[in-house]
């Protein structure tokens, strides 16, 4: 993580930004747009009112509200920061403020769903760019984002072929801007990769920590004391916020299932392996699975230091 942005840039790339949405990803991207001038105007929509009233301590956006059809009035950009599941009732609630040109994007992790719900609430003339900045961390709310969030991680946009193509380039020239690596791609294939990569291991961790936590076997406090191997690893992942989590395996079911299917036959695979003794095929699946770890490393998505880069203490 670098520990500052780049030079603010001369000319901001739109008048007006919305923010809908001040969680982690919302006040990352509203902190990475005014310190590189992204946007004259910031805007802070959000129902939670104790957030608003934090976001007006932290003094990150221009103007603060709960009503979404105000925030998004005269908007160039309004960007989606809400789980995936609510998206449909925001987009219905600001309809009435959006002004002909506008580009409407998300950050949702789920894209199929999102575009279903959005689309049919847009008016004519203005644009939908859906994207998804591969980034996060397992804390939530505004003081949990930095501006820095994006940088060297991936930004995946999925719009539509018929979708503005000037459109799509500003919402890519943002996320640039803030340091992510953009690539497009189609819905269908983003929900396919992201159910492996993403939605499907934390599920797993979900449910190791929650089977490790049931065990009569294992006194919550040994599970604590020896979790300094992969369990808390897993904690980690588990730790993420359980409304955005719920939505993201509902609105992504096909793809989640998919997948689980898969990793259920390899795992009996695996299951048979051990109890066969078949160390041979042991050794190979580890070996295999230690590259593409190295593969991660070398392209620049997690640290490569001993024990995942975490500080040791004394």
């Amino acid at each position: 993580m670098p520990e500052r942005l780049g030079p603010p840039l001369k000319e901001p790339l739109f008048e007006r930004v919305a923010i809908i949405g001040l969680g982690l990803i919302g006040s990352s991207i509203i902190r990475a747009a005014r310190q590189l001038n992204l946007a004259r105007d910031l805007v802070a929509v959000d129902a939670n009112e104790a957030v608003l009233a934090r976001v007006r301590e932290l003094k990150i956006a221009d103007e603060v509200t709960a009503d979404a059809a105000v925030g998004v009035r005269d908007a160039d950009l309004v960007i989606l920061c809400v789980p995936v599941g609510a998206c449909g009732v925001v987009a219905r609630a600001m309809r009435g403020g959006l002004k002909a040109g506008a580009i409407v994007s998300d950050v949702g992790s789920v894209k199929a769903s999102v575009m279903a719900q959005v689309e049919p609430h847009l008016p004519d003339g203005v644009h939908f760019v859906p994207a998804h900045p591969v980034a996060g961390t397992e804390h939530s709310g505004p003081d949990a984002g930095f501006s820095t969030l994006f940088h060297n991680r991936w930004c995946i946009l999925t719009p539509r072929e018929e979708t503005d193509e000037a459109a799509t380039g500003r919402v890519r020239a943002f996320w640039e801007a803030m340091g992510s690596n953009v690539e497009v791609m189609s819905a269908q294939h983003h929900d396919l990769v992201l159910a492996i990569t993403s939605h499907v291991p934390h599920l797993i961790a979900y449910n190791i920590v929650g089977t490790a936590a049931d065990l009569e076997t294992v006194t919550q406090s040994e599970v604590i004391k020896f979790s300094a191997g992969g369990f808390r690893d897993f904690t980690r992942i588990a730790a993420s916020d359980p409304t955005m989590w719920r939505d993201v395996f509902l609105h992504n079911k096909e793809a989640v299932l998919e997948m689980l299917g898969r990793l259920n036959e390899d795992i009996a695979l695996l299951a048979r392996a051990i109890r066969w003794g078949e160390g041979d095929k042991l050794f190979d699946l580890f070996t295999r699975t230690r590259a593409i770890r190295r593969g991660i490393i070398s392209e620049g998505q997690d640290a490569a230091e001993p024990d995942f880069g975490r500080r040791r203490q004394g």
